[in-house]
């Protein structure tokens, strides 16, 4: 019965939406332990408004997004380069 259902065909299928589960995995699961407008705590909903801006400032400014800051976006600059720019003689 189960040869029936999985078939080889399938099984780019299953790794593309076991990707896309993981990721909406990742960022709920980071959405509720770090962002500091998500509060679980009873406490926390009570609080109300905050501003706590440092916070804030930290979780939007994460380590990949400093690291990418300032750096072209290509995935490939070497053959980028190459073929872009003109030659040095």
């Amino acid at each position: 019965m189960a040869s029936r259902w999985i078939r080889p065909e399938v099984y780019p299928l299953f790794a593309a939406m076991g990707v896309a589960v993981g990721i909406c995995s990742f960022q709920l699961v980071r959405n509720i332990c770090i962002n500091p407008e998500v509060r679980v705590s009873k406490q926390g909903r009570a609080a109300g408004v905050l501003e706590n801006f440092e916070e804030g400032q930290k979780y939007s400014e994460h380590a990949l997004r400093k690291f990418v800051r300032n750096r072209r976006p290509e995935i490939m600059p070497s053959i980028n380069s190459f073929f872009a720019d003109p030659q040095k003689n």
